[in-house]
C-alpha cells in the first residue's frame, strides 16, 4: 500500500529532480546520482577538473533542504581536525575531558561537500572514515550519532596513498565528469541564467519519508539473480568489489525504483551499478559490458535462436532431388525447430522470473513457431 505523504514525497521528488536537471546542464546522472545517495543514506565521489560545477550541485541540493545543515570545504594537506570537526573545548579540557566545538561543523551536517577529499591526512583520516561508514563521532570516551544523510566529495585524481583506499571505499556512487562536450549545449550554458529560487523543496520530514519507501521497495529474486550473475562475470574479468559494496548496491536500485515512482526494482535500476563497482576507470567498460550481457543477454540469445530456425526453415525448403531427401530433410528440420522453440520459451520463461519487458521474447516465440507450422502445412 502506497500511503499518501509517500504519493506527496515522491512528487516533490520529482520537482526537486527536474528542477535541478534543468539547472545543470549535461549532469543527468549527476543530479540522480546524488538523490540516489540521498534516499540510500550513500556517499557520493565525484572525479573531474575544476570547474565542472561539482561544489555548485551540492550547494544547490542542500539549498532544496532548507531544514537541513550544509557543511562545505576545501581539504589541503595542511587541513587540521579542528576545521572540519571543530576546536577543542577549553571548558571540556579543563575538566579533563577532550572534547569538540562541533557547531556549524562536519559532525552537525545532513549534507556535506568536502573538495580534495584525498588530501585527507591520517589525523583526519579515523574520525571521517568511522563519520562515514558509522555515522558516529567520538567526543572523548564517548561516541555520538550523526545527523549525516550523504557527503558529497570531489577530487581531481584518484588516491595515490594506500591509507586512503578504505576512504576511497567509503563512498558507493562514483562518477567521472568532464566539461561539457556537445555545443549546442555549451552554448546553452553561456546564456544560462543565475541559480533562482528553487521550485521546490524537501523538508527532512519528506527525505525520512522517501527513504522508508525506498527500504521497503521490493527486490524480485530474479534482478538479486542478475547481481550475483553479474558478479561472478566482474570477477572472472578481475574487477573485484567487497561483499559490503555489493550488499550496499541493492539499496541504490531500491533508490532507484522509488526515484522512477515504482515499488520495485526492475532490471533497468541494474545500470547505476556502473557507477558503483569499478575501483579504477579503467574497469568501466568492463563492468558496462557485463551489465549489458545480463540486462540484453535473453535477448541476444533469443535472437540467436530465431536466426538458427529461419536458416534451418529454410534448408527444408530447398529444391532436393527427390521426394524421400525432402521428406527426410523436413522431418529433421521439424525436430530441430521443435527444439529451438523449448529453448525459446525457456529464455521466456526465464525473462518472467526475472521481472523483465517479454515483449521481444514473446516475438521470437511465435516466429518460431509460425515457421513451425509453416513447416507442417507444407509437409501436408
Amino acid at each position: 500500500m502506497v500511503y499518501p505523504q509517500t504519493v506527496d514525497a515522491r512528487e516533490r521528488l520529482d520537482t526537486v529532480r527536474k528542477d535541478l536537471q534543468a539547472q545543470f546542464i549535461e549532469r543527468d546522472t549527476l543530479v540522480d546520482g546524488v538523490l540516489l545517495a540521498l534516499l540510500s543514506r550513500q556517499h557520493v565521489l565525484i572525479l573531474g577538473p575544476p570547474g565542472t560545477a561539482k561544489s555548485m550541485l551540492a550547494r544547490e541540493v542542500c539549498r532544496r533542504l532548507p531544514s537541513g545543515r550544509y557543511f562545505e570545504w576545501l581539504l589541503t594537506k595542511f587541513t587540521t581536525p579542528e576545521e572540519l570537526f571543530g576546536p577543542v573545548s577549553l571548558p571540556a579540557l579543563e575538566a579533563g575531558r577532550y572534547e569538540r566545538v562541533t557547531a556549524g561543523k562536519l559532525p552537525e551536517a545532513e549534507i556535506g561537500f568536502l573538495d580534495e577529499i584525498f588530501k585527507a591526512n591520517s589525523a583526519i583520516l579515523n574520525a571521517l572514515l568511522t563519520l562515514l561508514n558509522e555515522r558516529r563521532f567520538h567526543q572523548g570516551t564517548a561516541a555520538t550519532s550523526v545527523p549525516l544523510l550523504s557527503l558529497i566529495a570531489a577530487s581531481n585524481e584518484l588516491p595515490e596513498e594506500e591509507e586512503l583506499e578504505a576512504l576511497y571505499d567509503r563512498f558507493l556512487l562514483r562518477f567521472n565528469v568532464g566539461y561539457i562536450q556537445h555545443e549546442h549545449r555549451f552554448a546553452e550554458l553561456l546564456r544560462h541564467p543565475e541559480p533562482g529560487e528553487p521550485k521546490a523543496l524537501l523538508d527532512l520530514e519528506t527525505v525520512h519519508v522517501l527513504q522508508d519507501a525506498a527500504r521497503a521497495v521490493t527486490v524480485p529474486d530474479g534482478v538479486l539473480s542478475d547481481v550475483v550473475d553479474l558478479r561472478s562475470r566482474l570477477n572472472s574479468e578481475g574487477v573485484i568489489a567487497s561483499d559490503r559494496r555489493y550488499r550496499q548496491s541493492v539499496r541504490v536500485l531500491q533508490a532507484s525504483a522509488v526515484l522512477n515512482g515504482r515499488d520495485e526494482v526492475r532490471p533497468s535500476d541494474l545500470g547505476w551499478l556502473q557507477h558503483v563497482l569499478w575501483s579504477d576507470p579503467e574497469e568501466l567498460d568492463k563492468v558496462k559490458a557485463a551489465l549489458g550481457e545480463i540486462v540484453s543477454g535473453l535477448e541476444e540469445e533469443a535472437n540467436k535462436l530465431l536466426f538458427q530456425a529461419r536458416e534451418v526453415h529454410a534448408y527444408a525448403h530447398r529444391r532436393w532431388p527427390d521426394g524421400e531427401s525432402r521428406s527426410r530433410a523436413t522431418l529433421e528440420s521439424h525436430t530441430k525447430l521443435h527444439d529451438l522453440l523449448r529453448r525459446a520459451e525457456g529464455l521466456r520463461q526465464q525473462a518472467i522470473q526475472r521481472h523483465r519487458d517479454t515483449e521481444r521474447l514473446d516475438e521470437v516465440v511465435r516466429e518460431i513457431a509460425r515457421l513451425q507450422e509453416h513447416l507442417l502445412a507444407s509437409q501436408n
